[in-house]
């Protein structure tokens, strides 16, 4: 273990403690975390316009930052707390927040976008982009930038009070590790906004599930169809999920408007969560759709952050 101080102003001083923790099947994860605070640090840390304040989003609930390779040159901290390697290896970067440090805040950088190779990053299965196959729509169907890593050891990482790296994953390839997976801060800000706008709604919502987050686009193309998912489905992008509120044991959507039964009505107590949520936060403007029960799953609601109005389902 090496230790490495470093001044942050203020008159602040961090100790950090660098060490390898090995992961499973032969994987090796990098784990770089803030050990120690001096008062004046702690202080700083606390103040309005801290850097780390700064990062929390709209719902003061976000607990990472993701940065490509050309996102890293703007928190220029990275590189002061971490070390160079931080700003071009993929890898979870953890500083304690001022208030414990069990709820570390995560700057987590990507594996760019070119290390997709022939549709693949190593053993994992990715296929390909819209863009990468036809001339596209608008910017906001471009390549993404790059890839989170996700191991086996860090899947259950906190980006958000609520939710974790593996909440967001595609659900295929399951022994395959690592895996890779595009996701916008914007959406997590938005998805914990919603589950505080039902709270003041007098709704209970103790936890939000993820039925569909990022999806490959080998994995979008499988259900592409009359019906089915579209070509060009904002999930390949990482800022769109389809989700519904669990508050007991079972895995299915619950009784949201309280008349004992659960059906396409509490989905729409939850898009109007949503919708009020984006007339209070116009720049999380997106996607609201409306989605009734199957045989397979409850109801449940598409929100997105594609940058302007969409509203689809029975709404």
């Amino acid at each position: 273990m090496r230790r490495l101080s470093v001044t942050l102003g203020v008159g602040a001083c961090l100790t950090l403690a660098a060490f390898a923790r090995p992961g499973r099947a032969g994987e090796a994860t990098t784990v770089r975390r803030a050990t120690e605070y001096t008062t004046a640090r702690r202080a700083a840390a606390a103040a309005p316009g801290s850097l780390i304040d700064s990062l929390r989003g709209r719902s003061r609930k976000l607990r990472a930052r993701f940065l490509s390779p050309t996102r890293t040159a703007s928190v220029p901290i990275l590189r002061e707390l971490f070390g160079d390697s931080a700003t071009s290896h993929a890898g979870i970067y953890a500083t304690p927040d001022s208030v414990s440090a069990a709820t570390p805040f995560h700057f987590i950088t990507m594996r760019p976008f070119a290390d997709k190779v022939r549709g693949r990053i190593g053993a994992y299965r990715i296929g390909f982009f819209p863009a990468e196959r036809r001339g596209v729509r608008s910017a906001s169907y471009s390549n993404p930038e790059g890839f989170l890593e996700v191991t086996a050891n860090n899947q259950d990482t906190h980006i958000s009070e609520h939710f974790r790296l593996r909440d967001f994953l595609t659900h295929d390839q399951a022994t395959v590790w690592p895996k890779y997976l595009v996701l916008q801060e914007t959406l997590v800000d938005k998805l914990e906004l919603v589950l505080a706008e039902l709270r003041s709604m007098g709704i209970p919502a103790q936890k939000m599930r993820v039925m569909s987050g990022f999806r490959t686009p080998q994995y979008n193309e499988q259900g592409v169809g009359a019906g089915g998912r579209v070509q060009d489905s904002r999930h390949q992008y990482g800022d769109a999920a389809d989700v519904y509120v669990m508050n007991s044991a079972r895995d299915w959507m619950s009784d949201l408007n309280g008349d004992g039964r659960v059906d396409i009505r509490d989905a729409r107590v939850l898009a109007k969560a949503a919708e009020r949520v984006e007339q209070a936060h116009p720049e999380l403007a997106g996607g609201i759709g409306v989605y009734t029960a199957t045989s397979a799953h409850g109801p449940f609601v598409h929100i997105d952050v594609r940058g302007q109005r969409a509203r689809w389902g029975s709404l």
